[in-house]
This record gives structure tokens, sequence and C-alpha cells, in this order.
């Protein structure tokens, strides 16, 4: 468990890391506030899952977590620092995004797709009474 809970940490602050220095680094137009609430409930959720994920046998959940985490905590971080929001470097057509919009959607994905399999895998227990 030590070392899920290492690459979950790990992945937080790779990701926390590259969305801060990107966002700090790209000049962009776009900027999304977020009210208060929203970055206490998303910090809150997101150390709830660093916290819970590593107890699962999995290394690719624990990954998952950590960018989730990692995610949240630049978006938190983000908010706090910008005056104007957080600011989405990444623009699409009409959609602008940035890394931490990214990491939570491809964690949150890993992270699924990982519980799925580690049900599959452990199914027998699962169907064991309590």
């Amino acid at each position: 468990m030590r070392s899920r809970r290492r690459i979950a940490a790990a992945a937080a602050l790779v990701v926390l890391t590259a969305d801060l220095v990107d966002s700090a680094a790209t000049r962009t137009a776009y900027f999304h506030p977020r009210p208060l609430w929203l970055l206490a409930g998303g910090a809150a959720a997101a150390a709830a899952v660093l916290v819970l994920a590593p107890r699962v046998p999995s290394l690719a959940l624990s990954f998952g977590a950590g960018m989730t985490t990692g995610g949240a905590l630049g978006m938190l971080v983000a908010a706090l620092v910008w005056s104007r929001g957080v600011p989405d470097p990444l623009v699409r057509g009409s959609v602008a995004f940035n890394l931490a919009d990214v990491a939570i959607a491809a964690g949150d994905a890993l992270l699924v797709t990982s519980a799925l399999l580690v049900a599959w895998r452990r199914r027998h227990v699962l169907r064991q009474p309590i």
C-alpha cells in the first residue's frame, strides 16, 4: 500500500506542477471564476480520493487518483493565485480549458476503468456474504 500511496502522491505533484507552470507561462485571455464552495468541495473530494484509492490493490487506480487530485489542487491554487479566475490557456475551437481539466478527466476515466477491472478480477470476493 505504501508504493501505491507514493505513486498517487507523485502523480498529484507532477500534475499540480505542470498545470501551474503551464498556466503561469502561457498568456491567455480566457479565465473562469470558481465559487469558493466549489473549490472547497473539490479539495475535500480530492483529498478523500487520494487517501482512499491506494487501499485498493491497483497501481493504475492509485495513479488515476493522483492525476485527479493534482488537477483539483491545480484548480484550487490557480483560483487563489489569479484574481480573474482560473486561467484557460488551451483553446480548441470554442472551448477553453487548462491542464487541470485534462488531468481531472483523464484521472477520473482511469479511476473508473481501474475500479471496474479490480471488481471484475475480484468478483468472487464481491459475491461473499457479509
